[in-house]
């Protein structure tokens, strides 16, 4: 099986190659992994001691900086090593502050890995969330360097769980990990099943970091005075799906302010846009005192500002749930704010659990969004109740980052 991984990656790396004068985010990953030895070597500190955090992409490292965050605070002895495997994680935060070395993870072949780890010598390794590379975790283990993984989540469909041959090739390296920090009792049961016992029910550490942003948000003053005494609708992360829907809404109401803030913000996406709105749309670029007063809908042609914007709002709407599935609802609940999102959200947790509890309203239409906004700003309870829904709910699941210090540190290095 090791032989068939090995080939798997070769031709992986292939077209990779191939597509890559074709394809931005295939050059990207070509162009990033150019001369990576020497690149690492050059970055490296001989005397320091690393720890090695990898995620895949933007989504884990949102998992993993608090953990980073908290270490750099109760042991600023250590530097951080960060890899990413995707474009997309890796170009939004190569300059993350708090990383001492940012750079693409190598190709998971057996001499990658071995010289990877020959150059940080990392004392402890994180992987977050969904990685699993057998050449890395092998030459870990082989080291005695402790590997564990952060905010795990485990379904029974994974071939860790099969009773086959691929399954039990994938189930070997389960038993390579110093210890798994789970998201929930799921995750934890389905490793203990199949004999592992080195689990811990930590959840999610997005909690921890979307409290973070929530406390530390900024005040955007024009933003504040765009809202007034009016009801504001934060749609955030949007696709032109969501846009479309979203527009013949807004088109139909002249009480409410709206802010857009697209995932895509291109010049020719943030045109599309204003051209299908009817109400008096102006751009956060081009904003100011004497225009705001007559707008109706604000438009984000920037990026960044997304997380403290949800403190000014009323209720979200969140993009993505008519593609592959929906983007950061907790930024937006965090505030209190009750989410609406398309129907692609049943592999995201919080959202199955926001709609069970009665703070997330799924829909599929236009009419459906009607109906949960219109219930929304028409009934001052049930907003307040949604509210406070979703506020308890980030406050009862903060704290996944401090049980993962606690049991990988000693306690009695900590200051607090």
């Amino acid at each position: 099986m090791a032989l068939l991984y090995k080939i798997a990656i070769f031709f992986y790396s292939l077209l990779i190659r191939l597509a890559s004068p074709f394809n931005e985010k295939a050059k990207l990953f070509v162009k990033g992994r150019k001369n990576w030895r020497e690149t690492l070597q050059n970055k490296i500190e001989k005397d320091a001691k690393y720890l090695w955090f990898h995620c895949a992409s933007l989504g884990e490292f949102e998992q993993g900086r608090p953990v980073i965050e908290e270490i750099k605070k109760q042991f600023p002895e250590f530097k951080i090593v960060l890899t990413f495997f995707s474009p997309s994680g890796y170009e939004i935060r190569k300059n993350y502050n708090l990383a001492d070395v940012v750079m693409y993870l190598p190709v998971d072949t057996k001499n990658n890995a071995q010289t990877f780890i020959d150059i940080v010598k990392p004392e402890k390794v994180f992987f977050i969330k969904y990685e699993f590379w057998y050449n890395y975790i092998n030459e870990l283990k082989k080291r005695e360097i402790p590997l564990y993984i952060v905010s795990a989540m485990f379904r029974e469909n994974q071939q860790f769980f099969k009773n086959s041959y691929l399954g039990n090739w994938f189930r070997k390296m389960l038993f390579q990990f110093e210890h798994f920090f789970v998201q929930n009792e799921t995750s934890a049961q389905l490793l203990k099943n199949i004999g592992l016992s080195n689990v811990t029910i930590s959840g999610d550490t997005r909690f921890d970091r979307v409290a973070a942003i929530a406390k530390n948000s900024k005040e955007i003053p024009i933003v504040e005075k765009f809202k007034g005494n009016s009801t504001l609708i934060v749609a955030g992360s949007t696709w032109k799906a969501d846009e479309e829907l979203l527009v013949e809404f807004i088109n139909q109401n002249k009480n409410i302010k709206f802010i857009i803030a697209p995932h895509e913000v291109s010049s020719a996406n943030i045109n599309r846009l204003q051209h299908l709105l009817i109400k008096r749309a102006n751009l956060f670029s081009q904003i100011n005192e004497t225009i705001i007063d007559n707008c109706q809908v604000l438009i984000i042609d920037s990026v960044g500002l997304l997380s403290s914007l949800y403190r000014y709002g009323n209720i979200a709407y969140i993009g993505g749930g008519f593609g592959v599935g929906i983007h950061n609802i907790l930024e937006a609940a965090t505030f209190g704010l009750p989410v609406i999102f398309g129907p692609n959200y049943k592999n995201f947790r919080e959202a199955v659990d926001l709609k069970s509890l009665g703070g997330a309203f799924p829909i599929k239409n236009l009419g459906e969004l009607e109906f949960a906004l219109n219930d929304l700003v028409n009934l001052k309870t049930q907003l307040e109740k949604a509210s406070l829904i979703n506020k308890n709910y980030i406050a009862k699941n903060v704290g996944s980052t401090l049980v993962i210090i606690r049991k990988i540190f000693d306690d009695r290095d900590l200051a607090y």
